[in-house]
């Protein structure tokens, strides 16, 4: 079971500029066989087929652990994808950037560009696919029941991850593909070194002689450097509150870069408030229109005795409600004349 916290695993920035082909680049870490989906469904499914667990236990604990962060993971590059879509077609706040008159084609001045799958199969939001729109395979999935097997196909895995995550920090100059890239290549680096260390514990292979593999300099990437500085680089969390104690067994040592000491912390990090982008009506179906959804959504909210504001937190949420505010006034004004 997961325990799910609405916060996301590192802070993106707000919209910008839309970048619809970038967006489709990035699909490649979510969809990809290298992408986030890939490696959580890998250690996902190694973690359910584990035998023996109790006699294996550090090994279990580490693989069911990092599975568990690799669905932060596939959240924070969904988030990315749809941050920068935020805009490519009118949106329901007055921020459209359409080039063509939104009444007649809203979607017209999207067409050609990325991935026409976002706008007409995906509400103008991130899909299971690679670039190319290939849909995400279950064959990307390996689990041979042979833990060192498996685990030699995790360093890989990782391995193959953070190279792409650099060529697409090379291609996209996007701020939200940016922030996103530079904390996966921090993150999936800590992976790396874990499963380097679980290999070394249990065969005497000294993996951790063979990392950087690809030689990443996250130290000299602007968007590395926090996460480095707040010690991301050295630390294994633990995804749960009692349990998968023993991943220190496995995860521990000196850093192969720093020589700094890895350490386990013994809680899920904090995490930051999602962001809430606004509504996309160019992709709505006719009747049920972003405003009509929010209107039922309050009556509900009512009818359970709840507050009447949403309950959840957004990051942006004092800077929506200046906006609703002012749409309200500006309204106010117009229907007055």
């Amino acid at each position: 079971m997961i325990l799910r916290f609405d916060r996301l695993a590192a802070e993106l920035p707000p919209p910008s500029d839309p970048d619809p082909a970038g967006a489709a680049v990035v699909q490649e870490l979510l969809g990809g066989r290298f992408g986030e989906m890939s490696t959580f469904w890998n250690y996902t499914i190694q973690s359910f087929n584990f035998r023996g667990r109790q006699g294996a236990r550090p090994f279990y604990d580490l693989v069911a652990n990092i599975a568990a962060e690799e669905f932060g993971h596939v959240e924070l590059v969904a988030t990315a994808i749809n941050t920068m879509l935020t805009g490519a077609s009118p949106t329901a706040n007055g921020n459209g950037r359409a080039k063509l008159n939104p009444t007649k084609s809203p979607l017209a001045g999207v067409k050609g560009i990325g991935n026409p799958q976002h706008f007409i199969a995906g509400g103008q939001g991130a899909l299971p696919q690679d670039s190319n729109a290939r849909p995400w395979s279950g064959d990307y999935v390996f689990s041979s029941g042979d833990l060192v097997e498996d685990l030699t196909h995790n360093f890989f895995l990782e391995t193959g991850a953070r190279n792409n995550k650099l060529k697409v920090y090379e291609m996209v100059d996007h701020p939200a593909a940016r922030a996103l890239t530079g904390y996966l290549l921090v993150r999936g680096g800590v992976h790396q070194i874990a499963y380097a260390r679980a290999l070394e514990n249990l065969t005497g292979a000294d993996l951790m002689k063979m990392f950087p593999t690809p030689r990443i300099p996250t130290d000299k990437i602007p968007e590395c450097k926090p996460h480095i500085q707040r010690g991301d680089h050295l630390r294994l969390y633990r995804f749960s509150p009692e349990d998968y104690q023993e991943l220190a067994a496995v995860f521990n040592g000196p850093h192969p870069e720093t020589g700094e000491d890895l350490v386990v912390i013994d809680e899920a990090p904090e995490g930051v408030p999602p962001r809430d982008l606004p509504p996309q009506p160019a992709v709505f179906a006719p009747d049920f229109a972003p405003e009509a959804i929010s209107e039922i959504a309050a009556k509900l909210r009512e009818r359970a005795g709840l507050p009447k504001q949403p309950t959840g937190l957004v990051a942006d949420l004092e800077a929506e409600t200046k906006r609703a505010t002012k749409r309200a006034t500006s309204k106010a004004k117009s229907t007055s004349r």
